[in-house]
């Protein structure tokens, strides 16, 4: 199932995506909350009565794809847990090409940093080192604390695709990254949540890949994680609580532009697009900040 999160001149809404139409939700039931995170609490997870709504939903609930309106797959995660240096060929495309990590980098995006798909991700004025990075999303459905190997999928919602939009400048300034990967409007989140159900357990074996106007930039599969999502899992609850709609960006492959000779930096009227196979497409335009 394809859970979608739209919006309309009610506000925002929830859809489950069939073929080329998209199933209002709350056309079948008004009191249905438009953000997934509220969702996911009320339903400890479960992700059944989205379903049946979709199955019960009459004609006039349908609407085209096409010209939809995207929202975050998650309006208003509680928290976006982010993994850096998690592809080996990236690790050693960077800084820490000598300091090969032996556990998970976590940092953490803000929710502001956060756009659609097909909303503009925003270069700054103050740099124009602006990087793509694509990324695998895990969309946590239950609350968690010390999951283990055994039963760290059983937290999993869904999958969804990032685009860790970074302004390196600003990221190598300290030792500490989050002002660089927290930029208003930076950071692409989409098109949608797919269900963990539709794909492989762990999202193992799928391609993915970054485009930067049509020229693939990034081409990896997640097999090649040096921390795979149930690894992650496991070592951030041991110190995080894990809740409904919080977001886990697991990392990007090599290939991103500050390691490119010259220097490849995103400028406004590019259109960057990352693909998680089985997933999806997310495309982003690029703006300059006004």
């Amino acid at each position: 199932m394809k859970i979608v999160g739209f919006v309309a001149s009610e506000g925002l809404r929830l859809g489950v995506i069939e073929g080329d139409q998209v199933i209002d939700l709350q056309a079948v039931d008004p009191n249905l909350p438009g953000d997934l995170r509220v969702v996911l609490q009320k339903n400890n997870g479960d992700l059944k009565p989205l379903a049946d709504l979709a199955a019960r939903a009459p004609a006039s609930a349908r609407k085209p794809l096409q010209g939809l309106k995207f929202g975050l797959p998650v309006a208003n995660p509680s928290k976006v847990v982010c993994l850096g240096l998690n592809y080996m060929e990236h690790v050693k495309e960077g800084p820490n090409r000598d300091n090969i990590p032996k556990f998970p980098t976590i940092f953490m995006r803000c929710n502001t940093s956060l756009v659609a798909h097909e909303s503009p991700m925003i270069r700054p004025r103050v740099s124009e080192t602006f990087d793509y990075e694509a990324e695998l999303v895990v969309i946590v459905g239950k609350r968690v604390k010390h999951l283990t190997m055994e039963n760290a999928y059983s937290c999993i919602a869904g999958y969804s695709c990032f685009n860790d939009g970074s302004i390196r400048e600003y990221q190598r300034r300290t030792t500490q990254w989050d002002m660089g990967k927290n930029f208003d409007s930076t950071g692409g989140f989409g098109p949608w949540m797919v269900t963990a159900d539709e794909l492989p357990a762990g999202a193992k074996g799928l391609k993915i890949e970054s485009r930067l106007n049509g020229q693939v930039m990034q081409s990896d599969n997640t097999d090649n994680m040096m921390f795979p999502i149930a690894e992650t899992l496991v070592d951030i609850t041991k110190g995080m609580t894990l809740e409904p709609g919080d977001v886990v960006v697991t990392g990007t492959p090599s290939g991103v532009g500050h390691a490119r000779k010259p220097p490849v930096w995103m400028k406004a009227g590019d259109t960057i697009e990352i693909e998680v196979e089985k997933v999806g497409v997310l495309r982003n335009p690029i703006e300059d900040e006004k």
